[in-house]
């Protein structure tokens, strides 16, 4: 009995050093295979999630977090909200990927969306945001590589390129415009309550 005690405490004692100096560790410098140095970030984008998203799985690794935002009367369709992250240094510059989500909408009369996008900059907690806020037909390509298109009328794209330590993360919300406009004031909450930490 004696021995299982001992035994314990060592095993815990020893678990609980590796996990302190771990944790210690994470913003350390490290080599890579080609032994030069490189800096590991510590740290993860933190924020709220409004009340009434609800949250779903994310369908794939590169999605942090995926939430449906409940349709408003009169729409067909939920939103979709996607918080993405495709590592450090990844993704593309803001905005190349505000470019890329303004061509994924279409107007009726044929003009052009990039006059009708709406463009900000702003600064949360430390972090640049560029966000961008565009309405139309969406058409963007249901999954890369697919060559199957969106053709939705009436459509709103609000999107956001949160920059950090770590890399870019990417918001992107899509859905009927008036569902959009719905869950307006709560989207800008999520933007303003992004900590990286």
């Amino acid at each position: 009995m004696r021995l299982t005690t001992i035994s314990v405490s060592v095993l815990l004692t020893v678990s609980v050093a590796n996990w302190t100096c771990s944790r210690a560790n994470t913003a350390a410098s490290a080599t890579n295979t080609s032994g030069t140095q490189v800096q590991q970030v510590s740290g993860d984008l933190h924020y709220k999630v409004p009340e009434g998203w609800v949250a779903g799985q994310p369908s794939s690794k590169m999605r942090v977090a995926q939430f449906k935002l409940p349709k408003a009367d009169g729409d067909n369709e939920d939103g979709e909200l996607v918080l993405y992250y495709f590592g450090a240094n990844q993704g593309g510059t803001a905005q190349a990927n505000i470019d890329r989500w303004i061509s994924q909408i279409q107007q009726a009369d044929g003009s052009s969306s990039k006059d009708k996008a709406k463009t900000e900059s702003l600064t949360v907690n430390g972090l640049k945001i560029t966000t961008v806020d565009v309405a139309g037909r969406y058409t963007a390509e249901m999954a890369p590589g697919s060559g199957k298109f969106y053709d939705n009328a009436n459509y709103r794209l609000r999107a956001a390129v949160i920059e950090t330590a770590k890399g870019n993360y990417f918001v992107k919300l899509v859905g009927p415009a008036k569902t959009v406009g719905r869950w307006e004031q709560s989207f800008t909450d999520y933007l303003k309550s992004f900590e990286f930490k």
